[in-house]
């Protein structure tokens, strides 16, 4: 039986890393360039193949080697118009622009199991599609990503929220 618990401790290291690269570098809605490129790398690091929707959305899809379902894990990927007091030493390096509400989080989450899941792919039965949705404080990037058919085939959506207290 894996355990998921040792493996998603041995890379905590690098997903703590990722997550303050993110942290530092904050792009407002539908403007996640960069953020969108360190995904896409990250996915097909683990030769998960990537998609984009909507210039900056990205979708990635995890075909398991056994027949399934389709599940997928959606993360907020934009930033708020803020600036960051908080002194840490990972703070926002853009002026102005902040992850003030855990979307750096977010993306790191669900990268986090998309490594763990990509190590298991052998074994996984059905597929996972992992949603990077931009722009979801500004205009509303999910219903763009839906019309723009992020979920075709999919069974069911995941996702969840952080706060900091």
């Amino acid at each position: 039986m894996p355990n998921y618990l040792i493996e998603a401790q041995s890379i905590a290291p690098e997903l703590t890393e990722l997550r303050r690269t993110f942290h530092m570098d904050p792009e407002l809605g539908n403007r996640e360039f960069h953020t969108a490129e360190r995904i896409e790398a990250a996915l097909k690091g683990w030769g998960i193949p990537t998609r984009r929707l909507l210039d900056t959305a990205v979708v990635g899809r995890l075909d398991g080697a056994l027949p399934g379902p389709v599940a997928a894990l959606r993360a907020d990927m934009d930033a708020l118009p803020l600036t960051e007091v908080t002194g840490a030493d990972f703070a926002s390096r853009n002026p102005g622009v902040m992850h003030a509400c855990g979307h750096d989080v977010h993306m790191t989450a669900a990268l986090g199991a998309a490594r763990l899941l990509a190590n298991r792919r052998q074994s996984l039965k059905g597929s996972v599609v992992f949603l990077f949705q931009p722009d979801e404080e500004g205009r509303g990037g999910a219903q763009r990503m839906i019309d723009a058919g992020a979920l075709e085939g999919v069974d069911a959506v995941f996702g969840a929220h952080v706060s900091p207290d």
